[in-house]
């Protein structure tokens, strides 16, 4: 049964995207809900909110601060400087550094060039990381001295370049910069945008190959959600006191770090201050020093701020979200949030790789009251079924078991769905 905080989000939502709304959804040719009045492009997503939200602060690494303006005019001097040195539309460019402003402001000078992003896992031992590359044969990789020492080891025959990401960004960036008198080309929503690595349930990784509508409809599932959120706390008279602020934990190189948190940043106007690396103690002061609202990771990096013994020597009032995401929060996490952060309210997201990380949001009292539960699709983009035999949708209260599927039959069907989904990421890798 549909709780209060589902009746107001849903009275909401149709206010945000119905007649006169913000949002105006209509239907790609594949009658899948899509936004139709936001850039239906990445590069375009970007050059419009950095526009909007220009001289707000976008970027905080160390003592580096880069408003939304700086990240938009470096990366379009970058994709200029990448077209100068050969990179032409479709063509695979990889990133594989820690987080930092030079993975943020690559990422977004490839897909600016035409390029389609692929996204090395920074953690990859060097056997594992050589399966990326000879599967999607870049045509060039942008990497930290670190990794693209790793990569050299085993790939001599790929571009690797090597950038120096702890000086500031211009100078880090240096080697791509001019060039511009170099043609950016013209990109349309159907093009290739991303390749992300699932390893799925088994075998070695393999690529996820997403469009550029694919990848702006996700982002803008997340975005609309918090508009509907944001508007409910407007009506309760009690909306944000200061720009909403996100700790970048979770490694840019994974869907979540991708998508929900950094590109969805740009179009809510949120600022990102970066850890290179996951350390709950820098993580609290941090969460005090730059008054961060929204902190999202894997369930034991929030539970790991709650057991810290100097968790009460920082102020983190500014806390109004917690949200976890690649893995089921244990119950009893839940309630120890509401008790340990009592100004924040606790969240949990669930989607795949595939999917760019759309999916399902479990929030705020419904969480609290279901912490088991994965949440509700996120409407009006998203669509979630059970299906049975011969892919049947089954009515709500009804189970596989209960349509006499043998354990046979289910372990068959589930093997011909993995299949399928297989050959389809590898042809699509390929091509």
């Amino acid at each position: 049964m549909p709780s209060e905080l589902d009746r107001r989000f849903d009275e909401l939502l149709e206010q945000v995207t119905g007649p006169g709304g913000r949002l105006v959804i209509g239907k790609d040719e594949q009658g899948r809900a899509i936004v139709t009045n936001f850039p239906a492009t990445v590069p375009q997503l970007f050059r419009t909110f950095c526009a909007l939200n220009a001289e707000v602060e976008a970027v905080v690494a160390g003592d580096e601060r880069l408003t939304f303006a700086d990240v938009d005019r470096i990366s379009e001097q970058v994709a200029h400087g990448l077209v100068a040195r050969g990179v032409a539309k479709g063509d695979r460019i990889g990133i594989a550094m820690r987080n930092c402003p030079t993975w943020i402001v690559s990422y977004i000078a490839i897909l600016k060039a035409g390029g389609i992003a692929t996204l090395l896992n920074g953690w990859w031992e060097p056997l594992e990381m050589e399966h990326a590359v000879q599967l999607t044969e870049p045509k060039l990789i942008i990497a930290d001295p670190p990794r693209a020492k790793r990569i050299a080891a085993r790939c001599e025959q790929i571009d690797i370049m090597s950038l120096p990401i702890d000086l500031p960004i211009e100078q880090a960036v240096a080697e791509l910069l001019g060039a511009p008198e170099a043609q950016l080309p013209e990109i349309v929503p159907e093009d290739d945008a991303t390749i992300l690595f699932t390893s799925g349930s088994t075998g070695e990784s393999k690529g996820a190959l997403s469009s550029h509508r694919a990848v702006t409809t996700a982002t803008y599932a997340y975005s609309t959600g918090l508009m509907v959120l944001l508007g409910i706390l407007t009506t309760e008279g009690r909306p944000p006191k200061s720009q909403p602020r996100t700790l970048l934990s979770v490694p840019l190189f994974h869907v979540t770090g991708e998508v929900p948190v950094m590109i969805n940043s740009f179009v809510v106007g949120r600022c990102m201050v970066i850890m290179p690396k996951w350390d709950a103690t820098e993580a609290l002061r941090l969460i005090e020093k730059e008054k961060i609202t929204y902190f999202v990771g894997v369930p034991t990096m929030s539970l790991e701020l709650m057991n810290h013994p100097d968790r009460h020597k920082y102020d983190l009032s500014s806390l109004t979200d917690i949200t976890a995401g690649g893995a089921p929060r244990p119950i009893t996490h839940v309630e120890r949030l509401q008790d340990e952060f009592p100004h924040a309210q606790p969240a949990l997201g669930y989607g795949l790789t595939e999917t760019n990380a759309a999916g399902c949001a479990n929030y705020w009292g419904n969480y609290a009251a279901k912490p088991a539960s994965t949440g509700r699709a996120q409407k009006p983009f998203i669509d979630i079924a059970i299906l049975g035999a011969e892919d049947a949708h089954l009515p709500v209260g009804e189970t596989v078991a209960e349509r006499r599927l043998g354990m046979r039959e289910l372990v068959l069907q589930a093997l011909n769905m993995a299949d399928r989904s297989r050959r389809t990421a590898g042809r699509n890798v390929r091509q």
